[in-house]
């Protein structure tokens, strides 16, 4: 009698920190435990002047990732509350565009919040987003050259959603908080100075 290895199918998660001038996005692949990321990076619309052909760019392009990578679930940050209503009815909107282009696509759909976001990442639902980048690199293993933090975001959210459902055990240490990781890579910690 031959032993079979049960497959455990791949499947994959688009991550979205919404923006209208910049939107983070990032694709990851899950095979079980393990997480691949497949690509992440930025949309830039600050070039669109009209407010509406930004949120028509979010939904075009979103949609060509989608079908570029066949995700079956979209994990989206929620807007934070913020003082500028203006800020916030945009961000907003660009949100809910984000959704239909997933929810067209037939994606499962969770949204998630910032501070959410960095308690899962880092331990601390207050850590800054450098410390969510170095997290991050360390998790999945990989080195972030991008400079703009709404990539790390998407990726955040998209890791978020995963520990939701799982957990990563990819062979590297577990951390229980930025604590802990801190202790076991002083050289990820930069001085003020630097």
């Amino acid at each position: 009698m031959k032993l079979v290895k049960q497959q455990v199918d791949a499947y994959k998660i688009l991550g979205v920190d919404p923006g209208t001038n910049i939107l983070g996005y990032a694709v990851l692949e899950v095979h079980g435990s393990n997480l691949k990321v497949l690509n992440f990076g930025v949309f830039h619309l600050d070039k669109y002047e009209d407010h509406h052909e930004k949120l028509k760019e979010i939904f075009l392009q979103l949609q060509e990732i989608i079908e570029s990578y066949l995700p079956k679930q979209l994990a989206i940050e929620a807007p934070f509350y913020g003082k500028n209503v203006q800020s916030m009815l945009k961000l907003g909107r660009a949100q809910g565009v984000a959704m239909a282009a997933a929810m067209t696509m037939g994606l499962e759909i969770q949204e998630y919040a910032p501070k959410k976001i960095k308690q899962s990442i880092t331990g601390n639902g207050n850590a800054s987003k450098e410390q969510v980048a170095a997290m991050l690199e360390s998790i999945l293993k990989i080195k972030i050259t991008s400079k703009h933090f709404d990539a790390t975001d998407a990726l955040g959210v998209a890791v978020t959603h995963f520990n939701q459902t799982g957990s990563i055990t990819g062979g590297g240490k577990k951390h229980s908080g930025w604590a802990s990781f801190i202790k076991d890579n002083p050289d990820k910690v930069k001085s003020e100075g630097s």
